[in-house]
């Protein structure tokens, strides 16, 4: 449905007001036209820091699985092994079952694991966590980082976020973070993403990952949640499937998504 001229002018007052990129209006005067990137072969190191076993796979699995697939090198730090993730299981044994999920999941993605060591749940932000993330990530020396949106009903994943953030400062700002979804409304709240990459080509190799999650239901969740994300996505960038991201703004000389 097009919207009416008082209408189109109220957004774009507002995407100007605000200064949020991701607030877009049909018709709007100097909105940006959304395109979902396309990535290109290459040898870059991508990192993604997730929360738990799943979040990486969910947020932006389409997306790793397109830098692996066309030769870039792609790693996932997994910053606890779902010790609390499965009911009914001590946490030595929901993390001994959750950590071969992830490992047979980045066997589908292309990519190596990392686990950072934190425990689910009780995951904290300390200097010395820091400097531990600051570690891997100079090891890796990463390209481009994703990462969770820090706005996020679970502290786990606000956790991650923030020690990422913290990291990058401490490594000089070396790299660009892009910030992905988990559960947009329910979970990931206020994000308004400016960055899109087409998926559809992948989308089933990262809905594969997914489900190698048995013990968190990987089939369910997607179908619930992340499809009708990917979907959405999708349909905001004239593509079948895509996921968003926002682009940390201090990031310096990141406007295009590395490897596009």
């Amino acid at each position: 449905m097009r919207s009416t001229g008082v209408a189109s002018e109220r957004r774009t007052f507002l995407r100007h007001a605000l200064g949020i990129p991701g607030l877009l209006a049909t018709g709007a005067v100097g909105a940006p036209e959304i395109v979902a990137a396309q990535i290109k072969p290459g040898s870059l190191k991508v990192v993604c820091v997730g929360a738990h076993p799943d979040d990486p796979e969910s947020g932006c699995g389409g997306t790793l699985a397109t830098y692996a697939a066309l030769g870039h090198r792609v790693t996932i730090v997994y910053l606890t092994r779902g010790e609390r993730g499965i009911p009914g299981k001590s946490d030595a044994d929901a993390a001994a079952i959750r950590t071969a999920e992830a490992e047979t999941a980045c066997g589908i993605i292309g990519a190596k694991p990392v686990f950072a060591g934190q425990i689910d749940g009780s995951t904290e932000v300390t200097r010395e966590r820091v400097n531990q993330v600051a570690t891997i990530l100079n090891t890796e020396a990463p390209d481009v980082v994703f990462t969770h949106w820090p706005i996020d009903t679970h502290m786990d994943h606000e956790v991650a976020s923030l020690l990422t953030f913290r990291a990058y400062v401490a490594t000089n700002r070396r790299f660009p973070i892009y910030f992905f979804e988990v559960d947009a409304g329910a979970q990931t709240l206020g994000f308004a993403p400016a960055h899109y990459v087409d998926i559809t080509r992948l989308r089933e190799k990262k809905k594969s990952a997914l489900f190698a999650h048995k013990s968190q239901n990987g089939e369910r969740i997607y179908s619930e949640h992340h499809e009708v994300m990917e979907n959405w996505r999708g349909r905001e960038a004239r593509v079948a499937a895509a996921e968003a991201f926002v682009l940390l703004p201090s990031a310096r000389g990141a406007d295009q998504l590395p490897g596009t």
